[in-house]
């Protein structure tokens, strides 16, 4: 097939609809394409439960081969279980998934060897147009004098291994823990991570089922953890943990089924982290995570390092810096000792590491890594969102005891509240994020800022 790759090769990512938008037969030039970009010998594959995703992981395996490398195919797997074996390995490797998207999607995720990302600046553009160049020739690159083997391994284990070794759970106190894994791949990973623990597991939807047939496996979206609050309540469970559909980002409710935030899951494991490594070291946030999270990093004798808002911001920042932890607000976690790759199980580990190994409930844990009230994440379809980004510096600028900057849209600081408005990448949105010391507060400043972005 013949297709506009500006439509299915994202900043970070390949994602589209299959077969409309991409086939086997594509995957097969991405894979050859990726194998001369690299310049690997040899590199791993992974795939998550989607029904395309065997068929189109086989065939970027088969592209790769025919440019002489060696591939590895460790199957089914979760993407941080990809970014394990990419790090242990040292190999280049390809991850078959499109995260949380409908049924129809799949995707690839790229990184060179060390799980080290490839995004639009680190090759991704290169993979593409090598693409665009075999698709528009008509033929496909000329094959190496020696052909690459593939062949299959197993790496689950190994991955629970490696993350049982960063936290110990071992003398916590008896848990119990409803995981909802949306029929994606924490039904894979869960029951081995967690096998032998002083953990009572209760199961939710952990059969793999790419087509989702009890909800999208997007935690961040209330809708898709109402299941998984209700059970933790019904069961009078300590925690629930919800994975997104590749399951490299966690969600975690309290005892009550309140969701806890992502900030304040950044700000414990963080605490956590730093205590690991003799309470210093730097810890990357995206600018719109809550106070909270510098406050606690200073507090526990670490630096916290403000960045953009996206996982190649944070990924960049930590190889750059040293960082041993960075969070975001998306429930995304990257940790040095995972190659700075994001890992959801492993911030799932660390709270209930935390939980265990201490009497009280989840909700007075986390409560003293929660001390704002926020606005959530509320999107506005604007047609001149740098029209509307300039009106509203133009409202606050000139105002006393304001500071404003612009490292990713712009953010509006107060004394006890700030703002930030930046514009999506994707779609004609811009995103408002505000926090405050009260709920009054915080909604006097949405209300403000959303009628200048709407008006």
């Amino acid at each position: 097939m013949s297709t506009d790759l500006s439509q299915i090769v994202k900043a970070y990512d390949v994602r589209g609809v299959v077969p409309d938008q991409w086939d086997e037969p594509l995957a097969e030039l991405f894979g050859a394409a990726f194998q001369q970009v690299t310049g690997a010998r040899a590199i791993v594959t992974g795939h998550d439960m989607r029904p395309s995703s065997p068929g189109l992981s086989r065939a970027f395996a088969r592209g790769a081969a025919a440019q002489g490398a060696d591939v590895t195919e460790i199957g089914l797997c979760s993407t941080d279980q990809l970014y394990y074996a990419s790090g242990a390995l040292d190999l280049p490797g390809a991850m078959f998934t499109a995260s949380h998207n409908p049924a129809r999607y799949n995707g690839i995720k790229m990184c060179r060897a060390g799980a080290a990302p490839v995004g639009q600046e680190t090759g991704l553009a290169e993979i593409r147009a090598l693409v665009e160049e075999w698709q528009s020739a008509g033929t496909g690159p000329a094959p190496a004098a020696t052909r690459g083997t593939i062949t299959q391994r197993e790496t689950l284990q190994d991955y629970a291994d490696h993350l049982r070794s960063l936290v110990d759970l071992t003398a916590i106190r008896p848990l119990k823990a409803v995981v909802d894994a949306g029929n994606g791949m924490g039904g894979h990973t869960v029951p081995t991570v967690l096998s032998g623990l002083p953990i009572e597991v209760v199961p939710m939807y952990f059969e793999l089922d790419g087509t989702f047939p009890n909800h999208e496996a997007n935690p961040l979206d209330p809708a898709n953890i109402v299941d998984l609050q209700d059970r933790v309540r019904a069961e009078g469970a300590d925690i629930g943990i919800a994975f997104d559909g590749d399951a490299d980002r966690c969600f975690v409710v309290d005892e009550h089924g309140d969701p806890v935030s992502p900030s304040a899951v950044t700000a414990l494991v963080a605490s956590r982290e730093l205590a690991r490594n003799g309470g210093s070291g730097m810890i990357i946030h995206n600018l719109i995570t809550s106070w909270s999270v510098p406050e606690v990093v200073r507090e526990c004798g670490g630096t916290p390092v403000r960045t953009r808002v996206g996982h190649s911001f944070i990924k960049a920042e930590m190889a750059k810096t040293g960082a041993i932890f960075g969070g975001e607000h998306s429930a995304h976690y990257y940790f040095r000792d995972f190659w700075n790759a994001d890992t959801g199980m492993l911030a799932a580990l660390h709270v209930l590491a935390a939980l265990g190994g201490q009497d009280g409930p989840l909700s007075a844990l986390v409560a003293q890594y929660d001390r704002y009230a926020a606005s959530g994440e509320i999107n506005s379809t604007v047609d001149d969102q740098p029209g509307r980004l300039a009106a509203i510096k133009s409202a606050f600028e000139n105002r006393d005891d304001i500071t404003l900057d612009e490292l990713d849209g712009l953010t509006v600081t107060a004394e006890d509240w700030w703002f930030n408005v930046r514009a999506s990448n994707t779609e004609p949105l811009l995103r408002l994020n505000a926090e405050a010391g009260d709920e009054v507060t915080v909604a006097k400043i949405r209300d403000e800022v959303l009628a200048i972005i709407r008006g």
